[in-house]
């Protein structure tokens, strides 16, 4: 545009502007005549002047300082196009170009809304979307969102798309994506799927609810976000107390509550019907509903005599009726037996002599039913009075009375007295004391003159003898160790010390129960879970709490249902024998329960459980110094039981326990003392025919049923051996034929990896040919406290020297003979590290040859003891020599 001024000639009508107008139509309607210029229907859209004026033969610079650009807005617009039209009043000037356009806001998807394309006809324009496919608009109105002028959509929408169940947000709400399988929505809303609760899934995408897994269910008003859950599992341990005609029944939780908490327990009641078959329970009172109990007790009172009640004990929840199957339940028989015979009252004495009593006494009542309680005969029980351990002998008599004879003169005699039926013993009568007669003055005074006359040489003859029998006895006891005896009563030595007695020389074996284990009152005892199985039944761990004594944990034995009489013994037999012994490295008996069902043995608890897997479990986590202390425990222990007199017959890493202080105790009191006659096993078997594997059994008591402490101090050498190794089988795969085979030809195990050379010379000291070569349990006591005051001692560890005892070997076979490196890790019982190992790239052998120490520190191998077990196991890959009879020899 021209400046005016340099126009001198151009006067008053030159102008330094234009205007600009627009004509809205439909269709291109224009004619050289129409539509006709004027100010309307023309719309004008505003005067332009130039920002930039060129003077006429001035110079201004270049080309961008001559032209001027402007951007001029139109509208609004109705119609669908519109004609230009530019009035030039005077101003000198060039229009160079014209660009017509418009902006639009593009499609878009927002807030899980889709909005179209929308050209902005004002300053802002509303524009209508639709919810994006799995999405839905909440109280029916559509999305809004706002188109600005320059293009650009005003945010964020106003919308209300929300995700339909079975669909959750995803990109950042642009979409409703399917829950996957394994996840559900179980309605319309902003939350996420959620993963499928406990015991339930979904196995297709846009769940709404998951479906819960064989054996689980939902109960009837449990929301679709809970948990499947089951029945629970049977009630356990139920015991039952009789008083009278009532009997308490009390029973633990289950083990398994199926997940819920509104666990409650039905007890259904039968009797047996006297023409046969049971038939539900009559004339009893319960004293509380026995349906839906909340607390695990119920008191049932009404019991008659001589009819047998079955109570089951059923645990429900709020799943039991959903599942249409049976409800788990535990059940047990009870009978009031009225039938023993009352207690036995005035006892008299008849006669005495020197050496005998003569006795009677009243017999007891008549029972309620004849039949049944007839009295068949009588118990005495008899002892010295006034003795700290009396020796208690027993006599049985038809009659109600007896004479007891053989007894020493001028002594007192305390006597009980019960009587039997056929439906048992009754109790015995309380205490009653009688003394035999002094020895006659007048038949005992030849005697005194007679030793009067020969006082001088008597005594110095009884002096003689005296000295040469306690020599004798000291000797023999010094010298010869004590040996199983099937001889009954008790035995004293060294200074009043009392010796082991052998439940089954008694008579009645329930007295010795009675007489060595303590009974304690069920009341006393809780079970809280059980932790294994044993041959008369569970295993559990419960709490103890007397009356005025601190609660504790204690492991309870529990005698399962439908039990012989025999089985009973010896099942008790056990405790008879624990009872005995009193010691810290002996496991405590606590006491038992034999007056209600079920009956329990029960003893302290172990947290550590058995030795031997509690090694594995921490394979190469305890010192050298720390084995040989629990070691040095196990010996003292044997120690104790060996000046006892008693054989344990069965000493094993298994039958050790450890506690949470790592004290070991000797544990397994229940092998049968009896073996069978004319058996070609080389094992021997217990009463309940439980096989005892040999490689713990000295070679003699293989051959010859020779079992002694020394064959004791065979197995403690294999236990040793057990330790140092960390719970390794004694003899590895070797058949039992092998091992023995191996032993008769004087081979030893080798010493486990980096264990002392102390330790595994002690251990072939106790596996010496000869049982009396091998040391005394004293003796090992005293071999280990000397290796816990030098611990330098137990840095040695170098292999025996050639010409020494033959060893069996036990090599890691050639590579070759593994398919992976995974297995030759499983064989060397390093198993847990095989993932490591894959994830580090040693993966072929040849890799696995060049590890360092600094490879294991990488793979996880942060044991001192893995990692030595590792490198040298790599060190030993060569071909193992075979020799006949499984084993090869190791110099």
């Amino acid at each position: 545009m021209m400046e005016c001024a340099s126009t001198p000639q151009a006067g008053r009508s030159c102008k330094e502007t234009f205007n600009l107008y627009y004509y809205p139509a439909n269709a291109d309607i224009a004619t050289d005549h129409f539509p006709k210029w004027m100010e309307n229907p023309w719309i004008k859209v505003d005067t332009v002047a130039a920002d930039t004026l060129v003077r006429r033969n001035g110079r201004m610079g270049g080309a961008s300082m001559r032209s001027n650009v402007k951007t001029l807005r139109l509208g609004p617009l109705k119609e669908s196009g519109f004609y230009l039209a530019f009035l030039d009043q005077g101003a000198c000037m060039a229009v160079l170009a014209v660009r017509v356009y418009y902006r639009l806001c593009p499609a878009v998807v927002a807030s899980l809304a889709s909005f179209p394309e929308t050209v902005p006809a004002g300053l802002v324009v509303s524009a209508e979307g639709s919810c994006v496919e799995g999405a839905e608009g909440s109280l029916g109105r559509r999305p809004i969102m706002y188109c600005r002028e320059d293009g650009e959509w005003a945010k964020p929408a106003a919308g209300d798309c929300i995700c339909v169940a079975g669909r959750e947000e995803k990109d950042g709400r642009t979409k409703c994506s399917a829950c996957p399988p394994g996840s559900f929505k179980p309605k319309v809303g902003e939350l996420p799927c959620q993963i499928c609760p406990p015991s339930s899934l979904s196995t297709s995408a846009g769940a709404t609810v998951c479906n819960c897994k064989v054996g689980y269910y939902r109960a009837t008003g449990d929301p679709v976000t809970a948990p499947c859950t089951k029945p629970p599992s049977s009630p356990r341990s139920i015991v039952s107390s009789l008083n009278g005609s009532t009997v308490d029944l009390d029973w633990s939780e289950p083990l398994d509550s199926g997940g819920r908490s509104d666990l409650y327990y039905e007890v259904r009641c039968s009797e047996y019907a006297a023409g046969g078959g049971w038939i539900p329970c009559t004339r009893l009172s319960f004293v509380q509903r026995p349906e839906k109990l909340k607390e695990r007790k119920l008191s049932v009172s009404g019991l008659r005599p001589q009819v047998i009640y079955n109570f089951r004990v059923l645990a429900l929840n709020g799943v039991s009726e959903t599942n249409g199957a049976a409800a788990m339940g535990e059940e047990l028989n009870v009978t009031i037996d009225r039938d023993l015979p009352n207690a036995v009252t005035g006892i008299q004495q008849l006669a005495a002599s020197t050496s005998s009593l003569s006795l009677k006494w009243k017999t007891p009542g008549p029972p309620p039913s004849p039949s049944r309680g007839t009295v068949l005969d009588y118990e005495v029980k008899y002892y010295e009075k006034d003795q700290e351990d009396p020796r208690i002998m027993y006599l049985k008599t038809p009659a109600n009375e007896t004479t007891l004879s053989e007894l020493r003169a001028r002594t007192m005699y305390a006597v009980q007295v019960r009587a039997r039926s056929e439906a048992g013993y009754g109790a015995f009568s309380g205490e009653s004391v009688f003394q035999t007669l002094e020895l006659d003055p007048e038949k005992a005074q030849p005697q005194v003159e007679l030793i009067a006359g020969t006082v001088g040489v008597g005594t110095l003859l009884i002096l003689i003898v005296v000295v040469i029998a306690v020599l004798c006895v000291r000797k023999h006891g010094s010298n010869k160790e004590p040996e199983y005896s099937d001889k009954p009563g008790q035995y004293l030595i060294g200074h009043n010390t009392k010796l082991y007695i052998d439940p089954f020389t008694y008579e009645d074996p329930n007295e010795a129960v009675r007489e060595f284990a303590k009974e304690i009152d069920a009341s006393y005892v809780k079970i809280e879970e059980v932790i294994g199985a044993g041959e008369f039944g569970e295993v559990c761990r419960g709490r103890l709490k007397v009356p005025g004594k601190k609660e504790n944990y204690v492991a309870i034995k529990t005698l399962k249902g439908g039990y012989t009489e025999r089985q009973r013994r010896e099942f008790l037999s056990e405790a008879s024998i624990m009872g005995q012994f009193h010691h810290p490295n002996i496991i405590h008996l606590e006491g038992v329960i034999t007056n209600n069902s079920p009956v329990m043995i029960i003893t302290e608890y172990m947290e550590n459980g058995a030795l031997d897997s509690f090694l594995r479990q921490n394979d190469g986590q305890f010192t050298p110094i720390q084995l040989v202390g629990m070691l040095r425990g196990i010996a003292s222990g044997m120690r104790y039981l060996a000046e006892m007199n008693y054989v344990h017959r069965d000493l094993a890493a298994r039958n050790i326990l450890v506690n949470s202080n790592l004290v070991c105790k000797v544990s397994d009191f229940g092998l049968s003392r009896f073996l069978q006659e004319g058996s070609t096993d080389p094992t021997y078997t217990s009463c309940l025919g439980g096989k005892i594997p040999i490689r713990w059994t000295a070679p003699e008591a293989i051959a010859f049923r020779k079992f002694t402490s020394s064959s004791d101090v065979w197995g403690y050498g294999i236990v040793m051996w057990e330790v140092m190794s960390f719970g390794e089988r004694p003899y590895w795969d070797m058949s039992n034929q092998d091992v023995i085979n191996a032993i008769e030809q004087d081979y030893r195990l080798p010493a486990p990896p980096d264990c002392p050379s102390a330790l595994h010379q002690l251990m072939l000291d106790c596996w010496q040919r000869d049982r009396a070569s091998r040391p005394r349990f004293t003796e090992i006591v005293s071999a280990l406290d000397k290796l816990i005051r030098n611990p330098a001692s137990l840095k040695i560890t170098t292999r025996e020297q050639p010409g020494s005892q033959p060893l069996l070997d036990q090599r890691t076979p050639h590579y070759s003979s593994f398919s992976s490196v995974g297995e030759w890790l499983h064989a060397i019982k390093m198993g847990r590290y095989e993932e490591g190992f894959r994830t580090a790239g040693f993966t072929t052998f040849s890799r696995v040859r060049q590890i360092t120490t600094e490879d294991l520190l990488r793979i996880g191998v942060t044991l001192a003891g893995h990692q030595k077990k590792i490198l040298s196991s790599l060190q030993q890959i060569v071909p193992a020599e075979k020799v006949s009879g499984g084993f090869a020899p190791f110099y």
